[in-house]
């Protein structure tokens, strides 16, 4: 069978999605696949860009519609979507802030969380320093919940990861200063 770059990306969430990203080899993925490791070469170039292009799609399927009109609102939108889309998939969290943090991917969200405050009248100088700082609570706190979910479920914690509620607490924090400087 003949695949499509889409189709190493897809098989190679369902196997991060199963056994975890320290599983997620190019010997495992092409063996999922029917193939010979160096198979997948002709669609991605190494694994870096084979996590790029899973971090990508992770965010791409975790897009919603937004509905905020609002500046402040669509803030907490792209936030909680980034969120979401990260939790939806085991290590996700770490795949997305990996690719992003090395300037391999995931960079949409920050893109749009760029546009968003610039159109709020934050001045130029903040908007860069609010975009990271928008993107440190999510990462920070998803990858955070991810691995306390991880750790929780296989027995390791017996405490509840903060959740939705407290992330939308620390989220509010940021957007309330955010706010502040954008009315001055």
């Amino acid at each position: 069978m003949r695949y499509h770059r889409e189709d190493v990306v897809r098989k190679a969430i369902e196997v991060l999605d199963e056994y975890g990203l320290e599983s997620l080899t190019m010997r495992r993925l092409a063996t999922e696949l029917g193939v010979q490791p160096s198979a997948l070469y002709h669609h991605v170039p190494n694994k870096q860009t084979l996590l790029a292009a899973i971090a990508d799609e992770i965010v791409a399927r975790g897009r919603r519609t937004q509905r905020a009109g609002e500046w402040d609102r669509r803030v907490v939108e792209i936030c909680a979507e980034l969120r979401d889309a990260m939790l939806a998939y085991r290590d996700g969290a770490e795949v997305v802030v990996t690719a992003y943090t090395f300037g391999l991917g995931a960079v949409e969200p920050a893109s749009r969380l760029r546009e968003v405050l610039r159109e709020s009248g934050l001045p130029a100088g903040q908007v860069e320093i609010g975009t990271r700082a928008l993107l440190h609570v999510v990462f920070g706190h998803t990858a955070e919940e991810q691995v306390a979910l991880q750790a929780a479920s296989a027995g390791a914690i017996e405490r509840e990861p903060q959740g939705a509620d407290d992330f939308e607490h620390e989220l509010g924090l940021i957007v309330a200063g955010l706010r502040a400087t954008v009315h001055r």
